[in-house]
């Protein structure tokens, strides 16, 4: 997993890459410009800040996520390779992380009221086990999925995590959380039509604004 982004108000010229979630105790080295954040217990690297990146590759620049080519990771790579780190860990995963999914079943959460556990089909026919508090949650619909990778718009990175005990890869959105035009401030999956793609497309994002028109 490579999630790589930029905020150039808070942090000019620094580009964050994200390897693996959040631990609740972390420690940095820093070599050459370049912080490693890694796990204490385990060294394994959670991610990197790359402070004044555009003197490693000047074409690397934005504001929010950022879709590294391959030779910006290169770059990247050598630069973490200089500094005395492993650059092993910077491989890009381009595959998509908004796709048409469809509930195949759901059953109910042991330890909630309210939260059910569904089987929903992506891409390559992978079934997920993902945990939904939808009040509309129910079976044989088409979804929008959140794969684990994904960014939210609001900068949430799906990871995989458990829901009262019980472990879930990814989450089934709603228009809100999609930051579609005109969706329905309220919770709730977005049910798609029947016909809007094939279940593992990628999510169209302007097809999904039509929804609402």
């Amino acid at each position: 997993m490579l999630i790589a982004s930029m905020n150039q108000k808070a942090s000019p010229d620094v580009l964050v890459v994200i390897l693996a979630p959040n631990v609740a105790e972390q420690s940095v080295e820093t070599n050459q410009n370049i912080a490693r954040i890694y796990d204490p217990k385990t060294d394994k690297t959670l991610g990197f800040n790359f402070i004044g990146v555009s003197h490693i590759d000047k074409s690397i620049a934005g504001n929010g996520p950022i879709e590294l080519s391959d030779d910006q990771i290169n770059a990247l790579k050598t630069a973490v390779e200089q500094a005395g780190f492993d650059a092993t860990v910077l491989v890009a995963d381009r595959t998509p992380k908004f796709v048409v999914g469809y509930v195949e079943s759901t059953t109910k959460h042991p330890d909630s009221d309210h939260l059910l556990v569904t089987k929903t089909r992506v891409d390559n026919d992978e079934t997920l086990q993902i945990v939904s508090g939808s009040p509309n949650m129910q079976e044989h619909i088409y979804v929008v999925v959140a794969k684990v990778g994904a960014v939210m718009p609001n900068g949430e990175i799906i990871w995989p995590g458990e829901l009262r005990g019980v472990s879930s890869n990814g989450m089934i959105t709603s228009g809100r959380e999609l930051h579609l035009q005109n969706a329905p401030q309220k919770k709730g999956a977005l049910i798609l039509p029947d016909d809007f793609a094939k279940v593992g497309d990628p999510f169209d994002f302007e097809l999904g604004n039509k929804l609402f028109v």
